[in-house]
């Protein structure tokens, strides 16, 4: 096939990535990024992400423990931002989304590190970490690091807790959406990470994603180069919540859309204070959830 031109290549010669960097922009002056809508001039306050108005960065480079077809034979390109719009008691990476680790850069910087990803360690894709309150920053890292040669795939790693509204600034940008499905029952999502009707804005975000990339599409060496992948870490005691989810994939979403459905819970963080979570996952629970997505035909990531 022919080399794939990234989406957001496409919107810098119409000008239409510099008209969705003012758009998002606004949204630092109040800033209604994500579900909490907290309304707050992030130049001089924080909202529940606690974040301002510049990106922190806690580390960026290849990284090959992501899905397969995001590694390929380089590395996935990942920057990890610090903070985050979800407050997960189980966190593995919880030095930098609560205690927001990391160094608080420009959006020139953030563009010279997508260059250096691409140009440096030439990796496959620009894999954002947890971007959902830096949007803003983002775009206008892309656009100048766009203009500069930039012409990897653009990764949008994030929770789950989405808003269409600022999706759609991201229609035509990203090229690979990778969100969470962390839960179906609205209770856990409150007593797990401090969110609010996180199944409602969880699945109006995935079929907004699907509706801008579908399913997940490789190249010949079988790495992606657009679409959507799902992750769903399944929890101890949780097998009706994953079946749900599951389900949900299977009858709302394209056929094509990719899973990955992930065993690796443990209770990190503060995670021992629920005893119903303060466990690892049996290998039990996972054979039956992944009997179940086999079951369901569900396109799995293995």
């Amino acid at each position: 096939m022919a080399k794939y031109k990234p989406g957001y290549l496409k919107l810098l010669e119409s000008d239409e990535l510099k008209n969705r960097v003012r758009e998002a922009r606004k949204h630092l002056d109040e800033c209604n990024l994500c579900p909490h809508e907290c309304g707050v001039n992030r130049k001089g306050a924080m909202g529940f992400c606690r974040s301002y108005d510049e990106a922190v960065v806690a580390s960026y480079g290849p990284h090959f423990g992501e899905e397969p077809p995001l590694v390929g034979r380089n590395g996935s390109g990942t920057i990890f931002f610090g903070y985050c719009n979800m407050r997960c008691v189980f966190c593995q990476n919880c030095e930098l989304s609560h205690g927001g680790e990391g160094e608080v850069v420009s959006n020139e910087v953030l563009a010279e590190v997508m260059l250096v990803i691409q140009n440096h360690y030439r990796c496959h894709n620009i894999n954002l970490v947890t971007p959902t309150h830096f949007v803003p920053n983002i775009l206008e890292a892309l656009y100048i690091a766009a203009q500069k040669g930039l012409e990897l795939p653009l990764v949008y790693n994030c929770g789950g807790y989405e808003r269409v509204e600022t999706l759609r600034l991201l229609d035509g940008v990203v090229d690979i959406y990778m969100p969470d499905f962390k839960y179906s029952i609205e209770e856990r999502g409150v007593k797990y990470s401090k969110v609010r009707d996180y199944p409602k804005y969880v699945k109006s975000a995935l079929k907004e994603m699907d509706r801008q990339v579908g399913g997940l599409k490789l190249d010949e060496r079988g790495v992606a180069y657009k679409g959507l992948l799902i992750r769903h870490l399944v929890m101890p005691g949780g097998l009706e919540d994953t079946k749900e989810i599951l389900r949900f994939i299977k009858e709302e979403l394209s056929p094509d859309c990719a899973v990955n459905l992930m065993d690796q819970y443990y209770p990190h963080y503060k995670a021992y204070k629920y005893e119903e979570i303060a466990r690892r996952l049996s290998p039990e629970e996972y054979k039956e959830a992944w009997l179940y997505a086999k079951e369901l035909g569900l396109r799995l990531i293995e």
